[in-house]
């Protein structure tokens, strides 16, 4: 059916409901409201930034089945002309999404995807096994008597992560056998939903890593510009665009990027993440959805990743090939220091005054804690060196009170 959005809140609407309202849900939501979709923002807290920007909201325990269902259900029930159901995180109760999936509900990219994503086991045995693409040595382990034997295997340093988690939640490196009782208690501790099995992975001597926006939509498979980035504690920090690789190298993640995206299939935007060494390419892992380094695509493409991943999932047209980048250009962030409510981002003035290329997205979280992302300085610049060091500083001038 072509797209045809009728008003938001009627039955003749075209609806999204954002699994996830943070900061790249509002971006997502913005898009949407754009192109005259109603949104449903749903989160675990109230005040969420997509919800203040969305026409309805509601504050849901994603990972609870019982009442993620009674929410869609709900939605399911109050008529509308298209529903679409929009993941953007993981800690959703995807088993449930498969059931109401399989129900007839569309869920963005695919519920399958969702799952497998969600589950750091579920997607490298995909990815390794299944499809035999290279990725890091690895064993899963349900004990730290496993990660000790892991550990001795692999060697170190070696990095252990929950197999059930995202954006850093719960992973550290072990540099010696001395690290296995801590880095095991806070893998329990700081997983997304809990604790319970964790992988460990051979440390791998990368020369870089990149983030690959890889764009599945009905005319087929596009991708955005390499994407570098620098993580602390498996988080990222900055990002920069585009990200000089040899020919070899691009050839390959393009080919990567597809074998594990069209395994996941549907439609939509995935944040491949990918390790190069030489011409050599490791999957990482992905997001079946806008990545946080992508949000560099703000000021360095005319279609952000979050426009192009709602093009993507109405049908709409995007581009073929390569979308075209506008500028080179760099993000970087702004972190809370300290925990507090209704927390206030100063120095954005500041910020813009570094370079005229200088945008600045606040986030307006209604909570801050220490190193939670609050809001990001965008620049541009004639490379992606001089728009880092561009953006880098005006982060600088941001700070949290």
């Amino acid at each position: 059916m072509a797209f045809a959005p009728g008003p938001p809140l009627t039955d003749t609407a075209v609806r999204l409901v954002l699994l996830g309202s943070g900061e790249l849900g509002r971006e997502v939501a913005v898009e949407a409201v754009r192109l005259g979709c109603e949104v449903l923002a749903v989160d675990r807290y109230a005040g969420a930034p997509a919800m203040q920007v969305a026409h309805r909201h509601a504050v849901v325990d994603m990972t609870d089945p019982v009442a993620l269902r009674a929410l869609l259900d709900a939605e399911r029930a109050n008529p509308c002309a298209e529903l679409l159901v929009v993941p953007e995180l993981e800690a959703i109760a995807t088993a449930e999404l498969v059931a109401l999936e399989a129900e007839g509900l569309h869920v963005v990219p695919t519920a399958r995807a969702a799952r497998l994503t969600m589950d750091r086991e579920g997607i490298r045995r995909l990815v390794a096994e299944e499809l035999g693409l290279p990725t890091s040595a690895y064993r899963f382990c349900d004990s730290e008597a496993e990660v000790a034997a892991a550990v001795e295997a692999l060697g170190t340093p070696c990095v252990i992560k929950p197999v059930m988690s995202s954006s850093g939640k719960g992973q550290s490196v072990i540099r010696s056998a001395d690290d296995v009782a801590r880095t095991w208690a806070y893998a329990q501790e700081a997983g997304r939903v809990g604790a319970g099995r964790v992988i460990v992975e051979a440390f791998v001597e990368f020369d870089y890593e990149i983030t690959l926006l890889t764009v599945r939509h009905a005319g087929g498979t596009s991708f955005c510009d390499p994407i570098g980035h620098v993580q602390e504690d498996g988080d990222y920090r900055e990002s920069w665009q585009p990200h000089p690789m040899s020919d070899a190298a691009l050839t390959a993640s393009r080919e990567l990027a597809t074998a594990v995206t069209t395994a996941l299939g549907g439609t939509g935007i995935f944040g491949v993440e990918l390790f190069v060494v030489g011409d050599e390419v490791l999957f990482s892992e992905v997001s079946p959805r806008p990545h946080d380094t992508g949000m560099v695509t703000m000021t360095t493409q005319a279609l952000s990743e979050f426009a192009l991943h709602v093009r993507a999932i109405l049908g709409l047209p995007v581009p073929a090939g390569t979308v075209p980048l506008l500028a080179a250009g760099a993000s970087a962030v702004c972190l809370a220091t300290t925990e507090g409510r209704a927390p206030r981002v100063v120095g954005v003035d500041g910020a813009m005054a570094v370079d005229p290329s200088v945008d600045v997205r606040v986030f307006a979280k209604p909570d801050a804690r220490p190193n939670r992302r609050m809001a990001v300085a965008l620049a541009k610049g004639p490379d992606a060196e001089s728009a880092r060091a561009t953006a880098r500083a005006a982060a600088a001038q941001l700070a949290v009170e």
